[in-house]
């Protein structure tokens, strides 16, 4: 039981100092969005989304320096199944999501498009630098685009997603964003590896902790910007934090292999995480659009997080020998 004291500490302080850490972060990119005339939409999509997905951009670069690259594809498309499955999912429990803003109709199909483009450039089962440099492109082309959608975005519904952003001087709102970035990329890793020891020491295969603890460790700063958005009545940072962070995801972290390391890729990359990436985002679409009339609420929360879980058993049953 002494073994386990550390670890135990380790997963209440994280979970404690991520809660926290996630407060101050959304705190300080309203207050942001506020002083700067910028849309929550927009600081979702830009400084929130990009700042979560800090941790997927050092795996990913360490990865590919290593000759792990299929690590940092894995991590890229895992990273965007559990943004919609796990963090979306569970954020619309907690507090259902109503897409109300008029820029999301934009950001929706862009997301869409970049995910099919991304489909694109894996289609050879080869990530090389011409690959990556597109990539990278669509990355400087999309944050152009979020640009261009706050400029031409109605003023009454910008004026309306802002009534309720915290007034707070640039200055303190643009500390609160680098401590609380800063913040929950510590007590993520800290909180994994808690979980991690505790995992171990009760026998669990690293197989299974790999598949679970980390993979939902990884995900854990946008679970928790998101969540607290979503409580804050943030709506459009917590819907645009997962839609930026996936754009992110697939134009910023996917190409680092084919920059530092251009590699090959089994087909199973294609037909089986690529293809269900592809289903979350129409089910996002679907949801938004379609089905429930632009909210997305708890029935489709729980529909997203068992749709997470059963690619998860999946994982599992297709590595059991």
């Amino acid at each position: 039981m002494e073994a386990l004291l550390y670890p135990i500490l380790a997963i209440i302080g994280g979970f404690l100092v991520l809660i926290w850490s996630a407060d101050r972060f959304v705190v300080g990119a309203a207050g942001t969005a506020r002083n700067l005339g910028m849309s929550p939409m927009l600081i979702g999509l830009t400084v929130v989304s990009l700042g979560t997905s800090a941790p997927e951009m050092l795996v990913s670069a360490i990865a590919a320096s290593t000759g792990a690259g299929g690590l940092a594809i894995g991590n890229a498309l895992g990273s965007n199944i559990a943004n919609i499955g796990l963090v979306l999912g569970v954020t619309a429990l907690i507090a259902p999501l109503p897409v109300k803003s008029g820029l999301l109709r934009k950001e929706l199909p862009l997301l869409l498009a970049v995910t099919l483009a991304a489909g694109l450039v894996l289609m050879d089962l080869y990530l090389g630098l011409v690959d990556a440099l597109l990539l990278i492109a669509g990355l400087v082309l999309s944050l152009y685009l979020f640009a261009r959608f706050q400029r031409y975005a109605n003023a009454d519904e910008v004026a309306h997603e802002e009534e309720e952003l915290p007034d707070i001087p640039l200055r303190k709102a643009l500390f609160w964003v680098v401590l609380g970035l800063i913040l929950l990329a510590g007590s993520s890793r800290l909180l994994v590896w808690g979980a991690s020891a505790v995992a171990t020491h009760m026998g669990v295969s690293d197989l299974v902790i790999g598949l679970t603890i980390v993979a939902i460790g990884t995900s854990l700063p946008e679970l928790a910007a998101s969540v607290m958005s979503a409580l804050k009545k943030h709506h459009d940072i917590a819907i645009g934090n997962v839609v930026g962070s996936n754009i992110f995801n697939l134009l910023a972290v996917m190409p680092l292999p084919g920059l530092i390391a251009p590699m090959t890729m089994e087909s199973v990359v294609l037909w089986r995480d690529f293809a269900t990436m592809l289903l979350f985002t129409l089910a996002l679409l679907l949801f938004s659009y379609l089905l429930t009339k632009g909210r997305v609420g708890r029935a489709e929360g729980g529909a997203l997080l068992l749709g997470y879980s059963a690619y998860l058993a999946l994982l599992y049953y297709m590595a059991t020998p």
